[in-house]
């Protein structure tokens, strides 16, 4: 996501800071900025769009910048849009703050701080960190930062500097990366590696919840209770690119990686007492999820697939008729809509060329239209009336993953509310399905234990041509997700199939030997499914089940399973989806195809 970088010792801070923060471009970003010391005082220059427009705004000032401390920062817009007033750094009388993450409680902190007098300019939970550590800091950085942090809900990085201690940058880290690094009369505090490695190969990982304090000849590293520590110096051997993907050997396996915590920053800010809210998005107002008796859920490609489980969700538990269509159909059917229709508009990007197509029709036929994006500042969320933005940070990979992940969180959270705001459900009711949710995101780390296993099955199919998914109910959209994961980066043909549908003709395509990859994590329809299971294993099909691990397997298909993390079928989808990204994953690279960037395909479909 975003980029941070800290630096202090004997080279012009400004030149250091930009050249740092360039090799951290890849992370993606909307926005930039950077604070320096000059003397006594912190001067901050900020620039929404890329660095050549900081560098443009910098050399504007007609200025020479000598000072030798700073930070600088990337942003990746998630509280509100890219803007030159939303980036940071973020400073206050006291002090200048940079920070990757999400700060989860940050509306209560802010209107607590309103309260006592504080003034806001900006849209981010980032101001709110940094006008509480203004009201904390009395002289004793380290101390002050320690109370931030008790104060806060979330992940976070944060770099700062202190108007009073200059020379000095600061830092701690709390489900966000951060790493301090030793070189030659100049220390550094990045978020990544690719951004020390033209200075240093030398450098310190920091723990969950280190303080630490970085001066041009010393570095301090404090654990969370205050008890100083000896920093365990590592050397980076990656190159740049190697560094970039963070030791992974291509960006969509970090990507699958990233899925639990882009889960829990997505999910974890838009609960309060156990119950979904969406007060982060402050133009939805109260009554919103009322005003509805009809929904249609709109996108393209993997976003249409979470639309389609979406659909299943709401109308389970909303018991509202839902329909979910692909973007490029929808508007030359002439659509049903008027104003009792909410339309949820679904993309990555922002910018998919159908799905906003299907936006303007649904905002001129007098609905009410809601975007789940992940790109702050896209056309789609810019013109949709409502905007929920997933805080999965950049996919660099062109076979979404991550973004799924959070598009697919977004649509329970949106059901669970739907049904409170309808009666529904009693609140006690959506508190445990909430439970259950936050569950399925823990359960996300156990399927990664399963990659050795996967890795055998992806083997046996490097040859193939052809390849069946079948599932039912949730699991027959998750096939269809897992087909054109497969389909997409290892160029096998696959199609996936309703299960019940197989005798409908789907059928005479099994012959002896043809691999057929069978999802069947829904208890309620277990049975149904294994019966579709033996009828093309007697035909000679070659079976691979996905199941939960309370499954006991026949004889027949001993050794044809994956065995999930067992979880409530309403969400199994969390934990298969990962299993089955990671069976393409595997696959595409056992037969040596570009796994980043697969043949003939773009991140963002702009064109119709």
């Amino acid at each position: 996501m975003c980029g941070i970088v800290g630096y202090t010792g004997h080279q012009k801070a400004v030149d250091v800071l930009l050249d740092a923060l360039s090799s951290l471009e890849y992370r993606g970003y909307d926005s930039s900025g950077i604070s320096i010391f000059e003397g006594t005082k912190i001067d901050t220059i900020k620039s929404l769009g890329r660095l050549d427009q900081l560098r443009e705004r910098i050399d504007s000032q007609k200025k020479v910048f000598s000072g030798t401390c700073g930070i600088g920062h990337t942003r990746w817009a998630t509280h509100g849009e890219p803007s030159d007033v939303n980036a940071h750094p973020h400073t206050t009388k006291k002090l200048s703050l940079v920070h990757n993450g999400i700060i989860e409680n940050y509306v209560q902190i802010r209107q607590k701080l309103q309260a006592d007098g504080y003034k806001f300019v900006s849209r981010t939970d980032t101001e709110t960190a940094a006008h509480l550590l203004d009201r904390l800091y009395t002289g004793d950085p380290m101390g002050a930062i320690r109370q931030l942090c008790s104060f806060l809900e979330g992940s976070y990085a944060f770099a700062v500097l202190f108007w009073d201690h200059p020379g000095e940058v600061y830092g701690v880290c709390k489900g966000c990366p951060l790493i301090a690094a030793k070189g030659k009369e100049e220390n550094f505090l990045v978020s990544d590696i690719p951004a020390i490695l033209p200075y240093t190969r030398d450098y310190v990982l920091l723990e969950e919840g280190d303080l630490v304090k970085i001066t041009a000849d010393s570095i301090l590293i404090q654990d969370s209770e205050g008890k100083e520590k000896i920093p365990n110096v590592q050397q980076a051997q990656w190159n740049m690119e190697q560094a970039q993907k963070g030791g992974y050997p291509h960006f969509m396996l970090k990507e699958i990686y990233e899925q639990p915590k882009a889960l829990r920053d997505t999910i974890h800010p838009r609960i309060v007492d156990g119950l979904p809210d969406f007060a982060i998005e402050d133009s939805i107002p109260d009554g919103f999820w009322r005003q509805f008796d009809r929904i249609s859920i709109v996108a393209c490609g993997t976003a249409w697939h979470a639309g389609m489980l979406g659909k299943g969700l709401i109308e389970r538990l909303a018991r509202i008729p839902v329909e979910c269509e692909i973007a490029s159909e929808f508007r030359y059917r002439s659509p049903l809509l008027d104003r009792r229709t909410l339309v949820i508009l679904i993309s990555q990007s922002g910018e998919t060329a159908d799905t906003l197509a299907a936006l303007r029709l649904a905002r001129e036929s007098g609905s009410t239209t809601l975007a789940v994006v992940n790109v702050t500042g896209s056309t789609i969320a810019r013109e949709a009336d409502y905007v929920i933005h997933t805080f999965a940070g950049p996919e660099i990979a062109v076979a979404s993953t991550k973004a799924f992940s959070v598009q697919l969180a977004v649509m329970y959270l949106i059901a669970i509310k739907l049904a409170l705001a309808g009666g529904r459900c009693q609140p006690d009711e959506a508190r445990s399905l909430i439970h259950n949710l936050l569950e399925a995101i823990e359960a996300t780390l156990k399927v990664f234990d399963l990659d050795s296993a996967i890795q055998k099955y992806a083997q046996s199919y490097v040859e193939l041509k052809d390849l069946f998914f079948l599932g039912r109910g949730l699991d027959y959209s998750l096939a269809m997700e897992g087909s054109l994961k497969l389909k997409e980066i290892s160029y096998i043909h696959c199609e996936a199939y309703a299960a019940g549908e197989l005798k409908h003709g789907t059928i005479s395509l099994i012959t002896p030997g043809t691999p057929v990859i069978a999802l069947a994590t829904q208890d309620a329809l277990l049975s149904k499914t294994l019966s579709n299971v033996r009828e093309v294993i007697s035909r000679g099909a070659e079976i691979l089940l996905l199941c939960k691990d309370t499954f006991t397997p026949e004889s027949e298909l001993a050794g044809k399973c994956i065995l999930l993390p067992a979880l409530d079928d309403l969400f199994m989808p969390f934990v298969g989806v990962i299993a089955l990204q990671l069976l393409a994953y595997h696959t595409a690279v056992f037969r040596d195809c570009d796994v980043d960037k697969p043949r003939n395909l773009a991140k963002s479909v702009t064109v119709e």
